[in-house]
């Protein structure tokens, strides 16, 4: 059984696909740019900021799965620019804790709507 999972607190779809996918005991998060849910905009501007707001997102997408990111066995991060990449550790970090999911990095040329950071991610519940 697949159950879609969807989030007030997390930006809505821009596209045809759904925040997250409950298969199981899985969580497999869309990945989530830097996008504000309250204004529907993009506010942060730096590396540090965006990387900050993308994470929130994901979490927010988890607990409304009933999950959380304590939870997640798997990142992948796009980053528009290699440059940021000690800058996107800190703030991942930070954010994840103890926590040290595997992950895959790769800069890419371009990301939605011209952001510098988009993660997606497996939890488990």
């Amino acid at each position: 059984m697949i159950d879609v999972i969807a989030s007030e607190n997390a930006p809505k779809a821009l596209g045809p696909y759904s925040q997250a996918l409950k298969v199981g005991n899985f969580i497999f998060c869309s990945g989530q740019i830097p996008i504000n849910p309250a204004t529907n905009t993009i506010e942060a501007t730096t590396i540090e900021d965006q990387t900050r707001q993308v994470i929130t997102n994901l979490k927010n997408v988890l607990e409304a799965a009933g999950s959380s990111l304590s939870n997640v066995v798997k990142t992948t991060v796009f980053i528009k620019d290699m440059n940021d990449f000690a800058a996107l550790n800190g703030v991942y970090a930070e954010l994840f804790g103890e926590t040290r999911p595997a992950r895959s990095c790769v800069e890419v040329a371009r990301l939605p709507k011209d952001v510098k950071v988009e993660i997606e991610c497996i939890a488990t519940l």
